[in-house]
C-alpha cells in the first residue's frame, strides 16, 4: 500500500471525524478507508484514532502525526504544482552545449532574443568543441556542426555552412598559390582536431572527387585560433564560412581552389530523446529553427 495515499486518507478521516464522511470525500468505500488507516497504524506501531459507534477522534499520537502529516502533504502538493507548472510552460534552467567559435559568432544575439521571448527560462551555456555526452553530463540540448549527427540523438537541422579553403596573401606570396588539390601536400596546412576526415581533405574538382593527405604544421581544437594563425601567415586553413568570412571580405585571407567544391557542414540542434521533451527544450529548438530560417540570406544559410 502507498504510504502517501494512506496519509491522505488518514488526514481526511481526522479532519471529518468520520470514516464514512472521509470515504465520500475521497470517492472510496468505507471499507477501503478503514483498511488504509489500519495499515498506517500497523506500519507506525501505534493507534492514531479512537473509534466509537458515533464518532472518531485522534489519539495523542494521532494528533502529533496529523500535524506533521498535513505539513508534509502540503509541501508535496506545492512541489507537484511547481513541477506541473514547469511541465506546461517553458521555464527553468536550460543547459546548452555549443561549439566555441559558433557560440561566439552567433549565439549571443540569438540568446538575447530568446530571453525576451521566454523570461522564465534561465540559460547555462557551455562553449566547447568537445563531443559531450548529453545524458551523462546533464545537457538539455547541444548545437553540433557536422555532416551527420550521431544516430543515437534526435537532430533538427538548422542550417548549412560552406567550408572555405584559404590562406593569407603573405603566405601565398612566400609559398605560392596552389592550383590543384594535390599541391596542398607541399604546403603547410592548419588542421582542426575534430575535422571528420582528419588530415585527409576531400573535395570535388574538375576531374571528380579527390583527396589529399596534408601536412598539419599546426593542429588545434578551435577554429578562431586557426583563422588567426592563417591570417598571420602560418599556412592554409579549411574552416566554415562563419569563421573565415569576415577575414575573406577584408582581404586578410584569400579563397583558394575556386574550381573545387567542398560539401558544406550542417548545423544541428540535438537532444537525447523525444519522450517527455521539456517545454523549455522544445521552445529553444523551435526558436533556433525559426531564427535560422530568417537568416537565409546570410553566409550560414537556412536549411
Amino acid at each position: 500500500m502507498d504510504t502517501i495515499e494512506a496519509m491522505r486518507v488518514f488526514a481526511t478521516v481526522a479532519e471529518r471525524s468520520s470514516f464514512s464522511a472521509a470515504a465520500e470525500a475521497l470517492d472510496m468505500s468505507t471499507a477501503s478507508v478503514t483498511r488504509h488507516v489500519a495499515w498506517l497504524e500497523q506500519r507506525l506501531g501505534t493507534r492514531l484514532l479512537h473509534r466509537t459507534t458515533r464518532r472518531v477522534s485522534l489519539t495523542s499520537a494521532g494528533a502529533s502525526y496529523q500535524e506533521r502529516c498535513l505539513a508534509l502533504l502540503a509541501e508535496l502538493d506545492a512541489t507537484e504544482a511547481a513541477v506541473t507548472a514547469q511541465a506546461l510552460a517553458p521555464s527553468g534552467q536550460l543547459r546548452i552545449n555549443v561549439p566555441v567559435s559558433f557560440g561566439i559568432a552567433r549565439m549571443g544575439g540569438l540568446l538575447g532574443r530568446f530571453a525576451e521571448l521566454y523570461p522564465q527560462i534561465s540559460v547555462d551555456v557551455d562553449l566547447s568543441d568537445r563531443m559531450v555526452d548529453l545524458v551523462e553530463e546533464g545537457y538539455d540540448v547541444a548545437i553540433r556542426i557536422t555532416r551527420e549527427p550521431a544516430p543515437t540523438l534526435i537532430a533538427r537541422l538548422l542550417a548549412e555552412s560552406a567550408l572555405v579553403l584559404c590562406a593569407s596573401p603573405d603566405y601565398l606570396a612566400r609559398a605560392g598559390t596552389p592550383t590543384t588539390l594535390a599541391e596542398l601536400a607541399k604546403h603547410r596546412c592548419l588542421g582542426y582536431r575534430y575535422y571528420h576526415g582528419g588530415d585527409v581533405w576531400r573535395m570535388t574538382g574538375p576531374d571528380g572527387e579527390e583527396s589529399v593527405r596534408v601536412h598539419e604544421h599546426l593542429r588545434a581544437n578551435n577554429g578562431d585560433l586557426l583563422r588567426e594563425a592563417a591570417i598571420a601567415g602560418m599556412g592554409i586553413v579549411l574552416q566554415p564560412d562563419f569563421i573565415a568570412g569576415q577575414a575573406l571580405d577584408e582581404g586578410r585571407l584569400v579563397r583558394l581552389l575556386p574550381d573545387y567544391r567542398i560539401p558544406p557542414v550542417r548545423i544541428f540542434a540535438v537532444y537525447a530523446s523525444r519522450s517527455h521533451l521539456a517545454p523549455k527544450v522544445r521552445a529553444f529548438i523551435d526558436f533556433m529553427v525559426q531564427a535560422f530560417a530568417e537568416t537565409c540570406g546570410e553566409r550560414v544559410t537556412a536549411a
